[in-house]
């Protein structure tokens, strides 16, 4: 396993050539890659995950989230491989909120208000 983690957004490096995980670590590495880097979420006010997602789809999670996303507030949902998987941002991401037309950032205080666009 990697001994290093980059503070921002959280990729593992370090490896040995040839080291054992680097596999694994990586798949996890590219995945957390294509869930943040240009974040667009499609709504950030929906509290319970949708019933029919697809592959690719991305949410903030709201403080009153249920289900699959219950004790996840403020944190990412991105559907990968028909399974949801989670994310907490860092301060300073970037996120622009479809159904909102705006760009949110994200504070200590949690995800602004947003700018419109």
């Amino acid at each position: 396993m990697p001994a290093l983690t980059d503070p921002n957004l959280a990729l593992n490096y370090g490896w040995s050539p040839g080291e054992s995980g680097w596999g694994n670590e990586m798949d996890s590495n590219l995945k957390r890659l294509g869930a943040v880097v240009g974040l667009s979420v499609l709504d950030r006010d929906l509290a319970t995950p949708p019933d029919t997602p697809t592959n690719g789809d991305r949410y903030l999670i709201p403080s009153d989230g249920i289900g699959a996303w219950s004790n996840r507030a403020g944190q990412l949902a991105v559907r990968i491989a028909d399974v949801w998987e989670y994310h907490a941002p860092s301060i300073g991401w970037l996120c622009y909120i479809e159904d909102e037309a705006v760009l949110s950032v994200y504070q200590s205080s949690g995800w602004s208000a947003g700018i419109a666009l």
